[in-house]
């Protein structure tokens, strides 16, 4: 499922519709660039801002990105997709990336902490961990906070990178920053406080909580999900309608979240391979 992306030309007239707009799909959007796909992309974000990374994809020349315009129906039957705002768009291939999301809201003060929630987040929180050790001058005393397999791969990037982790599967209230000395803030959090008043102190607070994949959209057009949450995908990123791809964390293979199984930029990179090769043999298929 990780194979890179060959360098396949494919016809003009090939038309790829992305929904979604996160890491997965900036991933593919590159992919198909780098291997000089020829059709045309169009990317259904579902964001009002225009992130710099998104930018840089819409001024390639075969690459269209909507700016908040996700997607809201797909019809299979018809190969097309409409969005929230009655824009429809012909696709000969779709690949949903439209994510995950967490399971409960946010807590207060998480954006001080690390987080972690697919395997892309390992490079991140391990360069936090080895910050907090420079600062501090010895093995740093490590929160995690969260259940299941996205708590499981924290746990084992933090023990790695030699922390000694305190794992808590209550939710906290809130969480802490950290002071070094005076006023002076890290990065990262310290310390959580429960609803009951109570509270958990180390160097810094990993949260690695349980999330869902956003399938809602796949679902109602009829594919196959997960019982867990996922749209269904076999190891060459197909659904179980035709045509129809999928990435990211919206996707789910052998019932786990893709993002805990395969980096955004490995997926994309197989997944790419894949549509080029459909797109070459589409015009093999036709003359036939």
């Amino acid at each position: 499922m990780s194979a890179p992306a060959s360098s396949t030309s494919t016809s003009t007239a090939t038309r790829i519709v992305i929904a979604g707009a996160g890491p997965a799909a900036q991933a593919l959007v590159a992919q198909l660039d780098r291997a000089r796909f020829t059709g045309t992309v169009t990317v259904l974000s579902n964001r009002d801002d225009t992130p710099e990374e998104l930018l840089e994809l819409a001024m390639l020349p075969q690459v269209s990105v909507r700016f908040g315009q996700p997607a809201s129906h797909i019809d299979p039957a018809n190969r097309t997709v409409a969005t929230a705002d009655g824009m429809e768009f012909a696709y000969d291939h779709l690949v949903i990336a439209t994510g995950s999301a967490p399971v409960a809201g946010p807590v207060d003060g998480a954006a001080q902490c690390l987080n972690y929630a697919t395997i892309d987040d390992a490079p991140r929180v391990a360069k936090g961990v080895q910050k907090v050790a420079r600062e501090l001058g010895r093995r740093p005393v490590g929160i995690l906070v969260g259940t299941g397999a996205a708590a499981g791969q924290a746990e084992a990037v933090l023990r790695a990178k030699g922390v000694r982790p305190i794992r808590t599967t209550a939710r906290p209230a809130a969480i802490i920053p950290a002071v070094v000395s005076g006023t002076s803030a890290r990065q990262a959090a310290s310390a959580v406080v429960f609803e009951d008043g109570s509270s958990m102190t180390g160097d810094l607070v990993v949260m690695a909580e349980e999330r869902v994949s956003r399938d809602g959209l796949a679902a109602s057009a009829g594919l196959q999900t997960a019982p867990g949450g996922g749209i269904v995908i076999s190891r060459d990123y197909r659904t179980s309608v035709q045509g129809i791809w999928a990435i990211g964390d919206a996707a789910a293979f052998d019932g786990v979240r893709l993002g805990l199984l395969v980096a955004a930029a490995s997926a994309a990179g197989a997944c790419a391979t894949q549509l080029l090769s459909a797109a070459a043999e589409a015009p093999a298929l036709q003359a036939a």
